[in-house]
């Protein structure tokens, strides 16, 4: 059988309308028509989403290859079709897209399987919203993951990140490096560390602080250095940090005077 025919058995042995079928790819029921009377081809685009839906290659979806019809239920088919000889691999490409890209995109399996799309989700995945093992996107979610606006992972780098090890324009994590903010075990920053040992070259509260002004539990070491066995007044280590750096959060007060109780 070619194409048409192909195409016309594949739908109907799902219980498939021409609409429902256009639906799951992008198309109106006139064009799915059309290739069933065989008056137009798909491009290969539209090809390539059909041998997914299916189950089946381009070259069996077109008939330049046999291929068994089976009469299991399509929901065992569907299972069938996502096994591969390496392991088990599932995919998921929503009809619907943005810009060229699906809208949802799932591609989980062995080895590397990149899924791409508005929101990807797949062992590396590329998209607005990303989750994966290694994961790129405006907001990443991942093992290793890159954000452009905030990320979360085991490694993350973003404007806001979150992690084991998080870098970014604010950063928390057991090692935090962060332009504006770092909090975590330990704390690197530019304007503001807070975390068990902290770095920075404007304000550093911690059990160790090392700054321009550093507050810390135990040891503090800055041009303006506070530590609370000295039992010095909120106030006063308050005023020193505006004084210093006009623009500090004022939730930041709180945290000094937890540090210098």
């Amino acid at each position: 059988m070619g194409f048409a025919e192909n195409l016309m058995a594949l739908r109907r042995q799902r219980g498939w309308s021409q609409e429902e079928l256009g639906s799951q790819i992008g198309v109106t029921r006139q064009t799915v028509s059309k290739w069933e009377m065989g008056q137009s081809t798909p491009e290969l685009e539209k090809l390539v989403e059909l041998s997914r839906l299916f189950g089946l290659s381009i070259d069996q979806l077109v008939g330049l290859e046999r291929f068994e019809e089976r009469s299991d239920p399509w929901e065992v088919q569907k299972k069938g079709s996502r096994v591969r000889s390496c392991g088990i691999f599932y995919e998921y490409v929503s009809p619907i897209k943005v810009f060229g890209l699906p809208l949802i995109h799932v591609r989980w399996g062995l080895g590397p399987r990149l899924a791409k799309g508005v929101i990807a989700i797949g062992n590396c995945a590329v998209g607005v919203i990303a989750i994966g093992g290694s994961s790129l996107g405006l907001l990443s979610f991942g093992g290793v993951s890159v954000g452009l606006l905030l990320a979360l992972g085991g490694v993350s780098f973003g404007l806001a990140a979150l992690g084991g090890l998080a870098v970014g324009g604010f950063a928390i994590g057991g090692c935090a490096v962060g332009q504006w903010l770092a909090m975590g075990g330990g704390a690197f920053s530019n304007y503001l560390a807070i975390g068990g040992g902290a770095w920075s070259r404007g304000l550093a509260i911690g059990g160790s602080a090392f700054g321009h002004v550093a507050v810390g539990t135990n040891e503090a070491e800055g041009l303006f250095a506070y530590v609370r066995e000295y039992g010095y007044h909120i106030e006063d280590v308050w005023l020193t940090v505006k004084q210093e750096h006009p623009h500090m959060w004022e939730w930041v007060k709180a945290v000094i005077q937890w540090a210098i109780k």
